[in-house]
């Protein structure tokens, strides 16, 4: 039998509802500071979507360059377990990202048209945590760090990953350590340059999707990059048509091109010989 008073048990429960010694939900992330951090400059209804849109997608970002650093490391420490979880969350936060441009899309010409005089020349051509996702996936050029010249801090992030070997290089070294014939310029090369695509490594990848049983994991490897490189195209392709559906042809604030810039990229290919070897098996 319960021999608690009642008004015991309302003391009790009105005690678990006091956070004033303990950390709150509230306390734990930070949300004064994150939901102060919108600033609308323009009068216009809508420009609160734009900036939540694209703080939601830099804080994507972030964990996204969490994950792929750590599995970048796992990789070359032959802990190739970790490094498929790592890489599996990167590509269901990029299917994230592509629903949600659906909700920027809710933008029609004319709402962004009213706001965009308040942007000046911010783009977001000029996320440092995007580009270091782009190095950091090998898509290497030396052009894209003076966007971030300005700001001392920004550049330094993004030139260490403009400077570190990319998850693909990462990947090829692991076949190398294999015994797989992966030629010596793509084990032991100047990060900073381009990834060129090469037929002794698509023979390399071939060895390994031709006796799956024997490479088991550099299998399941090829594949994670397979399905993150996939998602990585569709994000940039909703990018595209969410641009195009807003501000058409014009001019991106940045600079740009602005569709024809993001086209552009459409055809940029990060994984080369794990693509072209389907075609060859």
């Amino acid at each position: 039998m319960n021999s608690r008073k009642p008004q015991d048990i309302v003391r009790e429960e009105e005690a678990q509802l006091d956070f004033s010694r303990s950390m709150s939900y509230g306390d734990y992330l930070q949300l004064d500071t994150i939901l102060a951090a919108q600033h609308p400059r323009s009068p216009d209804h809508n420009e609160m979507l734009f900036i939540v849109q694209h703080q939601t997608s830099e804080l994507w970002l972030k964990l996204m360059l969490h994950e792929l650093r750590a599995a970048n490391a796992a990789i070359a420490g032959d802990e190739l377990g970790a490094a498929f979880k790592m890489l599996a969350r990167v590509s269901r936060i990029m299917e994230q990202l592509v629903h949600a441009w659906d909700v920027l899309a809710t933008m029609t010409p004319t709402e962004y048209s009213a706001i965009r005089p308040y942007l000046g020349n911010s783009s977001g051509f000029q996320s440092a945590q995007y580009r270091c996702l782009e190095f950091a996936l090998g898509n290497k050029n030396a052009t894209m760090l003076q966007p971030h010249a300005h700001h001392p801090q920004r550049l330094a992030a993004v030139q260490q990953a403009f400077e570190a070997p990319s998850l693909y290089d990462e990947a090829l070294r692991l076949l190398a350590r294999r015994g797989l014939p992966v030629p010596a310029t793509h084990v032991d090369r100047d990060w900073r340059q381009p990834y060129a695509e090469s037929a002794d490594v698509e023979q390399a990848w071939l060895m390994v999707y031709r006796d799956p049983k024997r490479y088991w994991d550099l299998y399941e490897l090829g594949e994670e990059l397979t399905d993150l490189e996939d998602a990585f195209r569709l994000w940039r392709f909703r990018h595209v048509t969410t641009v195009e559906r807003i501000i058409g042809f014009k001019r991106g604030t940045g600079g740009t091109g602005g569709v024809s810039y993001l086209r552009k990229m459409l055809d940029v290919v990060l994984f080369p010989e794990i693509w072209r070897l389907r075609t060859d098996l």
